[in-house]
């Protein structure tokens, strides 16, 4: 398993991931406007890719996204060391993001990574009205160094790129 830093070249093919993944994607242009934002960075991989932010001592998963043939066999949970790990570099604390309460793979993944719910956002997904609870984790995360001896991290974007720091 390969995990890369994201660039705006990656953009075409995170927009079809996340659509593969989720039934409210996000297009690419949203996928743009959310790396440009101060902070934010990600990691991709073939079938699945993480975003996150960081301000000041904070950090906040915006999205992860595995499609569906890819799932369990680990590629969420390098995802997510990966991201947690930069956001640690970064300066963060804490890392925070929300989850579907009725989405028990993500959940059980959380709670792997020692993520503990703080919150619940009513309401919070889509047409259906899915509640969403908020987690928070100490970083750095106590499963980090346990990576399949499979995956690379490669921390520098392919192509061309905006400065993410």
């Amino acid at each position: 398993m390969n995990i890369r830093a994201i660039s705006a070249a990656d953009l075409s093919n995170l927009a079809r991931l996340h659509a593969a993944s989720f039934s409210e994607a996000w297009s690419e242009r949203a996928l743009q406007e959310l790396l440009a934002m101060p902070g934010t960075f990600g990691f991709a991989a073939q079938n699945g890719f993480i975003l996150a932010r960081v301000a000041d001592d904070e950090a906040e998963i915006l999205t992860i996204a595995v499609t569906p043939e890819a799932r369990r066999a680990g590629l969420g949970s390098a995802l997510l060391a990966a991201a947690a790990h930069r956001a640690s570099e970064l300066g963060a604390r804490t890392l925070f993001l929300e989850v579907g309460d009725a989405n028990s793979a993500a959940r059980a993944l959380y709670d792997r990574f020692a993520f503990r719910t703080v919150g619940k956002r009513k309401a919070y997904y889509g047409v259906h009205g899915e509640d969403a609870l908020i987690l928070r984790a100490e970083l750095p995360l106590p499963a980090l160094g346990k990576l399949p001896a499979s995956t690379r991290l490669n921390p520098k974007p392919r192509g061309k790129d905006r400065d993410a720091d």
